[in-house]
């Protein structure tokens, strides 16, 4: 495969994933919907992370890891902790990311 092909891919997956998604958020941000479910919908990002996080931490590359020698999950732990007090976005992936090495490095 040459790289303009490659390229030529990327830009129309991009344009179609642009045209299947606009729209609808296009149609939805003009209406005037009603305040239980503006709250309902405002819970959407989080549950969307919480799912892509739990199943990375608990299934690293599509293998259920549950040992008490994987760094993932004190990982995890750090990064939730350190955004729950701080409420810094930066702060907690920079910890979460020390806290991996940190983990790998003492438990293998």
């Amino acid at each position: 495969m040459s790289a303009a092909y490659i390229w030529a891919v990327i830009a129309l997956m991009a344009v179609a994933n642009f045209a299947v998604r606009f729209p609808p958020m296009a149609l939805v941000s003009r209406l005037d919907l009603p305040e239980p479910v503006t709250r309902w919908l405002g819970f959407v990002p989080a549950a969307v992370m919480g799912s892509l996080v739990a199943g990375e931490v608990l299934r690293p590359g599509g293998q259920l890891t549950l040992s008490p020698t994987s760094p993932y999950l004190p990982a995890a732990l750090v990064t939730a902790l350190v955004y729950h007090y701080t409420r810094s976005f930066l702060g907690a992936t920079v910890a979460g990311m020390a806290g991996f090495v940190a983990a790998r490095a003492l438990l293998g």
